[in-house]
């Protein structure tokens, strides 16, 4: 089941609320309706985690953290999932959000620098933000939305097969018993 798959990988509550540094996130830790894993749960995790991956913005994690704490949905997923935008990914994923953003606006979108420096980024901000901001706001929207559907019918089918297989070998036990 999807759930002990995910239970292996989840942190201990408690180990969590331990910690100096979370202490101000104590209640939202102890928690438990914030800590349960269903299809519900584990989907609007992945798409407030994935949501707030894709934004442009410092303390993605809080946001994720606030986004799960809203939706009722898990916590740990939520926060976990922010990291798939890392020191090496962010540049990849905000330039083709920049792209999606200046394709919406119907602008040109400009070509990477072969040498990005501060001073680059200064002269171009102004052009730049307006597109960044909204491809990842759209790009955002859609992945949420997808990646919910997508998990909600993953675990379906996981489910599904499980019930599958559980009865074929109650069929198997039976005949092997009868004979």
């Amino acid at each position: 089941m999807p759930r002990r798959f995910l239970q292996r990988y989840m942190p201990n509550p408690e180990t969590l609320r331990r910690q100096r540094s979370l202490r101000f996130m104590n209640r939202m830790i102890g928690d438990p309706g914030l800590w349960v894993l269903t299809r519900r749960t584990v989907a609007n995790a992945f798409s407030v985690g994935l949501f707030s991956a894709m934004l442009p913005i410092p303390c993605q994690m809080v946001v994720a953290a606030f986004g799960a704490w809203l939706l009722r949905c898990n916590l740990p997923l939520s926060v976990g999932l922010v990291w798939i935008t890392n020191p090496l990914t962010m540049p990849l994923v905000f330039y083709g959000n920049y792209r999606i953003g200046a394709w919406l606006m119907d602008t040109p979108a400009r070509e990477a620098p072969t040498r990005v420096s501060t001073r680059w980024i200064a002269e171009r901000t102004a052009d730049i933000v307006p597109a960044v901001a909204l491809g990842s706001v759209a790009t955002a929207i859609v992945l949420a939305l997808v990646v919910n559907l997508l998990v909600r019918l993953a675990w379906r089918w996981h489910v599904s097969r499980s019930w599958k297989q559980r009865a074929t070998k109650r069929r198997l036990r039976r005949r092997e018993t009868s004979d």
